[in-house]
Parts: structure tokens; C-alpha cells; sequence
């Protein structure tokens, strides 16, 4: 399933049971799809579905997958035919369900570095901006990280078919009435589907069940600094020493609380593993 280039159409996530058809992705007319860019987060999707995306109704430059903006998205795959130039590096992902052009701009030496990392072969995670141009599909990078634990392919693909079926599920529920529904996940109202990396606030369940209440509020603090314009606006992000002198919280808890955002797309890492920066467009 994850072999090489020659899957594409022929895995278990290239149609049938789980992932999107045409028809299934079509939004229904009383369902605006979902705009709020300034507090999405990052949605997982497979090529596929990034191939069978539609165009948003009132931005031709944005594309909508299962009725939800799709603009910051999640891959992981095996990187091939990677070139090098003097200010960017691009390649093509394979992820067994398809394959998709990359481009990564290196303009700081640790970003050169981090693609130089990158070789043909390696099962990366891609986190970056999904554009089309002349009627092609590539994603614009903003963090290539290779894959260490290969746990993370299959966790992958599990979070987009799940992601998938909450969204499709939303959107029949929905019909025709274009009224609020409830995130059966999150628990929260929204108009046209589960985004799947939201960002929380004070009065959600975002953090995990079992932590109380100050826990989860130390979960929130901490994104609020990183979504913070200053710190939006910062190329580099924040420097976890910076989040912890703000915030006056323990770096352990600290730490704790930048991996749980990590994991689920409210922020990436930057030049390093202690810079990291919101995911949001701002």
C-alpha cells in the first residue's frame, strides 16, 4: 500500500468504501462551505481527495472537501523526483491513493537545511497551503518533517477517513435546511462541517477528557500565545523559553500542552524543535 508510485487508484484509499466520490463531495445547495480561514487549523486529506476537490463558490483560488474549506492542509507520503534550486526545493508525494507536486522556500539556512534533509524515498508530513494553478493542484509547504514513527502513516489515514465520514455525515444531516449542527466530536455548533484540527476555545472540550479544568486551561493559554498577532505575524513563531516567561508556566507543562497542539495542527514547528507558530492564516 505504501510500496512505491505504482498504487495510484489501487489502495484502500483510493475510492470505494472510505473516501470521497464525486457525488459524495458535491456541497449540497443550502450549505455554504466553510470560509473561516482565520481559525483553521490544518486538515488532514489523502491525494485523492485533494484531486477530487471542488472550488469554492466565492473564491476560485480555494477548495472545498467534503463541504469544509481546504486551504491548510496535512499529507504524508513518499517523496520522489525531488529538485533542488537556489531558493526553493519541490517534489512530488506519493501517498498510495495518488501523487501531488510540493514546493518548500527555503529562505533562511535552517529551512535549506531541513529540506537537505529530505531525500527520494523518505515518507515525509507535509503541512502547507493547497493552491492550483493552469488547473494543477500543489501545495505550497510550510513544514516537511520526515516520518520517524511509522505508526504515523496509519494514524494518517485513519484521521482522514474519519475526518471524512464526520464531514459527509454533516452534510446529510444538513439537507437542504442550511441550518447550525452539532459537531458530534467537538460538541460544538458549526455551519458546514468538522474541520477536524479547530482551534479551541475557553468554553470547548479541546483538550483531553481525563485532564480537569486547569490543565485544559493551560492548553488554551498556550495556543493564545502563539495565535497572539505579534506572534502570527513572526516568521520564526515563538521559542518555547518565550511562551514559558509570559505565561509564568512550568516549561514541563508547557511542553506538554505545544506536543497536544502539535499533534492535532494548531501549530508546526519552525527553524527548530523549540520555534514553533500558529497554523492559522491570521
Amino acid at each position: 500500500m505504501y510500496g512505491g508510485s505504482q498504487n495510484d487508484g489501487n489502495s484502500l484509499f483510493s475510492g470505494g468504501g472510505f473516501m470521497p466520490s464525486q457525488a459524495t463531495q458535491t456541497p449540497d445547495s443550502g450549505v455554504s462551505p466553510a470560509k473561516s480561514r482565520g481559525t483553521q487549523g490544518v486538515l488532514p486529506l489523502t491525494v485523492k481527495q485533494i484531486s477530487e476537490a471542488f472550488h469554492s463558490s466565492d473564491d476560485k483560488s480555494g477548495f472545498v472537501v467534503d463541504g469544509v474549506d481546504a486551504s491548510n492542509v496535512r499529507l504524508l507520503g513518499m517523496v520522489t523526483k525531488k529538485m533542488e534550486r537556489v531558493t526553493d526545493v519541490s517534489f512530488t508525494l506519493d501517498d498510495g491513493t495518488g501523487r501531488i507536486d510540493v514546493n518548500r522556500w527555503v529562505n533562511e539556512a535552517a529551512e535549506t537545511n531541513e529540506m537537505a534533509a529530505i531525500t527520494n524515498g523518505m515518507y515525509v508530513k507535509v503541512n502547507g497551503n493547497l493552491k492550483g494553478f493552469q488547473g494543477k493542484r500543489h501545495v505550497v509547504a510550510f513544514s516537511v518533517r520526515p516520518v520517524t514513527d511509522f505508526n504515523d502513516i496509519t494514524n494518517h489515514f485513519l484521521e482522514c477517513i474519519h475526518i471524512h465520514l464526520c464531514n459527509t455525515r454533516l452534510q446529510r444531516q444538513s439537507g437542504d435546511q442550511g441550518q447550525l449542527q452539532t459537531n458530534p466530536i467537538m460538541n460544538t455548533p458549526l455551519q458546514s462541517g468538522y474541520k477536524g484540527h479547530q482551534t479551541p476555545v475557553s468554553n470547548q472540550n479541546s483538550a483531553p477528557s481525563s485532564m480537569g479544568g486547569s490543565e485544559n486551561d493551560i492548553y488554551n493559554l498556550v495556543l493564545g500565545v502563539f495565535q497572539e498577532p505579534a506572534s502570527v505575524a513572526s516568521e520564526h513563531g515563538l521559542h518555547v523559553d518565550e511562551v514559558a516567561r509570559r505565561l509564568g508556566i512550568p516549561m514541563n507543562k508547557i511542553k506538554d500542552a505545544i506536543n497536544y497542539h502539535v499533534d492535532i495542527g494548531h501549530i508546526y514547528s519552525t527553524i527548530d524543535d523549540n520555534h514553533f507558530k500558529s497554523a492559522c492564516n491570521g
